[in-house]
């Protein structure tokens, strides 16, 4: 039951209700009035209310990834790896502005529905700033990429744009996680133990936690599952206490990832305690203050275990004070017209000024990675569509992901821009054999329901708030088709209020074939539940039909994120490769849309096939279903233009050295095919970088448990590489030239650098510059260079601009033989250029010496 916020009832009678005095005043106060139980229950993510001091529920749990996810419509961003590669700290900071007031109309809008539950507060669990170190794991499409610097930046400006400016309130909080040394394997995760040494835990694995807190002041950070140093990360003084508390200087509260405090005690997981008690009392003496757990398990015998001193009281009120700071600052326990943020209306919700953002993201986050003339095409050009990504969702949100206000796939976009009878269309092939993209909800004219002995349009549909389907309907009428998205409940106009629904009738297919059912509703054909295996159906014979679905609450999904029923389908009897070489013949070119999609790699998944398992990939090839038909299609003699779609990297050896374009994609937002569609006929002049590494294979990399930087990323890998770091092309040329940098520094100082750059080709665009530094003289381990600066420059062709970057401290420091970052004198490289230096792109270089006596870097 949802008790309504009655505190203000009781207006000023309370020292924690009174809006004038400290924050630190109010939350003592509340937690001096809380049994011991009320304290313990608050440290669970779906915190109850507490009626008699007007405290209401709370549930912490959110997700804004890459737009508000899972509570419903949102503008739909591109997915984080794909933000990563626009190279755009101005526009992380417009887009996460973007998507915290959609959270906050969305918070309020949930708020007038008294509707307390998941993914409907204000505390966010993003931005993921792990680093995307080995191109296996799964989740890495969460994160900015390889490199701690691309990483810090790009999460300063999102996490200010989450938290806002108000000198008051918090317009939401931000959660960087998963602290601290977390990228995968994915199906180890709950029992890895990660050792690596501080050099590489301060020069790789802590900078972006640390510009976080230091420079964005993020209000929230959560501890990840595996252990580090025999200790799990959420029960780490290394990590909690001595890095994060006194190094760092955070003063937020530390959540833990969902079940990571039962891992403690859990059999065949880290089995460090005995009972869930100890599990919590250690998580909570180490810093952990919120769990993201069912509190069911640890709240028993409490008197018992403070008693015993398993759980320290001392310590609870810490979290508390943490926790209900946090909900003072966010305005919570205040009167709406004193937080400003609670006055951002439900109109910004996929706005036109929020989708024209997200197609500009996704503009910039494309990457010409190859082009042999063949782009940008030419005006009345013919294309033959072909590929499982041409028309999957998938490909446009990626995990972590809302439900599209307008979404563009490759198909849709490239009909709007240049006419459906200019695109001849296929998939091709599967992603992989057996994972189809193309499905389609199933069409109203193959469902019928008898009445009075005749068969007539439609199913009959029973609606019922017992989700168990005992009780009577309802709602009763009949549905043309099952394709529905609600915002309450359809049988009490209730949000967030669990209900089932039942279609039944009859299924007369319009045409014979093998089929497989999509969407999430649970069909039953002549009363076999079919599930997502294939069946056979014969044109215009009847099959009795009956789909189900139930709309309920479990403690990581809200109804509201499900209220939505689908039934499609897929006809996997297609011959899908004629159709590919008879749709090549027709068109002047083929654009191919291939790779992979979150279907494949993500979170902890159960999927295994031939280069994935769990989430991750056992290995980085793009899979030969789809190679095999692109090498088919090349001996058509058409021009191939290949967009590859993925997360992560792909070894595209064959595309690099066969095909006349290639496009990575990534996962770009809901804005995907119009923003693809302009870039491939030139209104768009490309602009996105590479924030990861592209390698020629698996074989090149280390084991992808060991997590030692050594031969990773573009910092510490010595081989030959596919595409480097930072890599991308664009229509047009950039001459760099006139580099100006003094020709010493003493340590401590920052130094200027100037640069010119001119646009020498044809078209105007965007310039990404990039600034690196290689230290030539340390005799401490370090990496052959790394990313210092970079800056988006807008440059008319013939037009030469000068722009400059400055170098501080930090960014010539080195982590010394005592494990602290400091700088020290020496000799250094500097390069600036429109990518790594040696990678085919105009860039300078320069020396410069530093000196004086070492300096350290708080």
């Amino acid at each position: 039951m949802l008790i309504p916020f009655t505190g203000f009832a009781q207006a000023q009678k309370l020292p924690y209700q009174n809006a004038s005095l400290p924050v630190e005043t109010r939350v003592n106060d509340l937690i001096s009035r809380l049994t011991l139980e009320e304290k313990i229950n608050q440290l669970f993510n779906e915190a109850p209310a507490i009626p008699r001091l007007g405290v209401p529920a709370y549930n912490w749990w959110n997700e804004c990834l890459h737009g508000v996810a899972r509570a419903g419509k949102a503008t739909v961003f591109p997915q984080a790896i794909g933000l990563a590669a626009t190279f755009d700290e101005p526009l992380m900071f417009r887009l996460a502005t973007a998507i915290s007031d959609e959270a906050r109309a969305k918070h309020h809008y949930f708020l007038r529905n008294n509707a307390h539950g998941i993914y409907m507060g204000l505390t966010f669990w993003t931005p993921n700033i792990n680093i995307f170190r080995d191109p296996r794991w799964g989740r890495g499409q969460e994160t900015y990429g390889e490199d701690p610097w691309l990483t810090g930046r790009m999460a300063v400006n999102f996490i200010k744009g989450l938290q806002g400016d108000d000198p008051t309130y918090f317009k939401t909080i931000a959660t960087a996680k998963h602290y601290a040394v977390h990228s995968g394997p994915e199906f180890t995760r709950h029992v890895d133990n990660i050792f690596v040494n501080d050099r590489d835990l301060y020069e790789t694995y802590l900078p972006a936690f640390r510009a976080a807190v230091k420079e964005a002041n993020v209000q929230s950070v959560m501890c990840a599952y595996n252990r580090f140093r025999d200790k799990p990360c959420c029960g780490s003084d290394v990590l909690l206490s001595n890095i994060l508390r006194k190094e760092l200087g955070f003063s937020g509260y530390v959540v833990s990832d969902c079940g990571a405090i039962t891992d403690f005690y859990k059999r065949g997981y880290h089995e460090l305690v005995e009972t869930p008690s100890q599990a919590l009392g250690w998580s909570i003496s180490t810093g952990t203050d919120l769990n993201c757990e069912e509190s069911k398990a640890f709240v028993h015998n409490l008197d018992s275990a403070v008693q015993a001193g398993i759980i320290n009281e001392k310590d609870v009120n810490t979290s508390l004070a943490r926790l209900f700071s946090a909900r003072f600052k966010l305005g919570m326990f205040d009167p709406d017209e004193q937080v400003p943020y609670a006055k951002i209306p439900m109109s910004v919700v996929g706005s036109t000024e929020h989708l024209r953002l997200a197609q500009q993201a996704a503009e910039k986050s494309l990457v010409l990675l190859k082009n042999n003339g063949v782009l940008p095409l030419k005006k009345g050009t013919t294309v033959a569509l072909i590929g499982p990504n041409a028309n999957n969702v998938a490909i446009l949100i990626g995990n972590y992901n809302g439900d599209p206000v307008n979404p563009v796939t490759p198909l849709k976009g490239l009909r709007e821009k240049i006419g459906a009878n200019n695109v001849f269309y296929t998939p091709g092939s599967p992603l992989v054999p057996g994972v189809f993209t193309d499905y389609e909800v199933v069409p109203a004219n193959h469902f019928f329901h008898r009445v009075n002995g005749k068969l007539v349009k439609g199913l009959q549909a029973d609606y019922f708030s017992d989700v168990t389907f005992r009780d009577k309907p309802g709602l009763s009428r009949v549905d043309s088709d099952v394709n529905f998205r609600w915002e309450k409940s359809p049988v009490t106009n209730v949000l967030d209020e669990p209900f089932a629904v039942r279609w039944s009738g009859m299924f007369i297919p319009q045409k014979s074939g093998t089929y497989r059912f999509g969407g999430n509703v649970i069909v039953k054909i002549d009363d076999n539940v079919v599930g997502d295996s294939e069946i056979q159906f014969e044109k215009g014979k009847q099959y009795k039909f009956e789909a189900t679905l139930s709309v309920v609450a479990f403690w990581w999904s809200s109804n509201y994120q499900q209220q939505f029923a689908t039934l499609t389908w897929v006809e996997t009897s297609r011959n899908l490769r004629k159709e590919a070489l008879e749709a090549a013949k027709k068109a002047d070119v083929i654009i191919f849309c291939g790779g992979i999609s979150s279907n494949l790699e993500g979170e902890e998944m159960k999927l295994e096939t031939d280069g994935f398992a769990h989430g991750d990939r056992t290995h980085i090839n793009l899979p030969s279903i789809q190679e095999d038909l692109l090498k088919e299609l090349h001996t058509t003699g058409k021009p191939i233009v290949y967009i590859n779609f993925s997360g992560s990297a792909i070894a595209l050896n064959w595309e690099a050295e066969n095909l006349p374009a290639i496009v990575q994609a990534f996962y770009p937002g809901e804005a995907t095919g119009t923003a693809l569609a302009r870039l491939l006929y030139g209104e768009v002049n490309p602009s996105g970088r590479l924030p990861i590494t592209f390698y020629k294979s698996v074989n090149d990399l280390p084991d992808f448990k060991d997590y030692r930087m050594e031969g990773r990323t573009y910092r510490y890998f010595k081989g030959d590489v596919l595409y480097p770091f930072g890599y991308g092309l664009s229509y047009s040329k950039f001459e760099y030239k006139n580099l100006r940098v003094p020709e010493s520094v003493v340590t401590g100082n920052s130094l200027k650098i100037a640069v010119d750059i001119k646009n020498t080709g044809n078209h105007d665009g965007e310039e990404v510059a990039q600034l690196y530094v290689a230290n030539t003289s340390t005799s401490f381990p370090t990496s052959i260079r790394s990313l210092a600066g970079f800056k988006r420059v807008y440059v008319k062709k013939g037009e030469t601009k000068t722009f400059e970057f400055e170098l501080t401290p930090y960014q010539l420091s080195i982590i010394n033989d005592s494990f602290k970052r400091v700088v020290t004198a020496g000799s250094f490289k500097i390069y600036v250029g429109g990518g790594q230096p040696n990678s085919n792109i105009s860039f300078v270089e320069t020396a410069i010496s530093v000196t004086g006596p070492d300096f350290l870097i708080e």
